[in-house]
């Protein structure tokens, strides 16, 4: 015969906000973006073993859909992808979400073109080049998350 469990039910009315454990703040959500799958599988694994709550995308049309549904605090992608680039991608998310704070990374050096453009239309990104160690990439993301989007541009 199974044991029978035994415990306390407390009505929901009784429970004050005293005796509710203290709430952990929220991870910061971070929208990872690469086509090259492996890569924006690697960053993702990076930032989620350092506390980032990361979802990655392999391309601009879904992180666009992903960002609508889960709008995040930061969102680092790679610039040149087929379809939408990533610095149409980060202009579209930051329109939608102001406060989003944008890494861009890229290891070809066609990237500062764009970025000019881009600066032209008055969008600022910070940029890391690849290949990005994780203890650079982990340090400028703290920059960054601690940076206004106004005071981006210093970063």
């Amino acid at each position: 015969m199974p044991e029978k469990l035994h415990f306390q039910t407390i009505p929901l009315a009784q429970i004050t906000l005293k005796s509710l454990p203290q709430t952990i703040p929220p991870q910061p959500v971070v929208l990872v973006v690469d086509d090259e799958q492996v890569i924006a599988d690697t960053l993702t694994a990076i930032l989620a073993r350092s506390g980032f709550a990361v979802i990655p995308a392999y391309n601009g049309a879904t992180a666009l859909e992903i960002a609508r549904v889960i709008p995040p605090d930061l969102l680092i992608t790679d610039v040149f992808m087929p379809g939408m680039n990533g610095i149409d991608l980060a202009i579209a998310i930051r329109a939608a979400i102001p406060d989003c704070k944008v890494l861009l990374f890229s290891g070809q050096a066609s990237t500062v073109d764009l970025l000019t453009a881009a600066r032209e239309q008055g969008h600022d990104f910070a940029l890391l080049l690849k290949p990005v160690h994780p203890t650079e990439l982990l340090a400028r993301i703290s920059e960054c998350m601690q940076t206004s989007a106004s005071e981006l541009s210093a970063v």
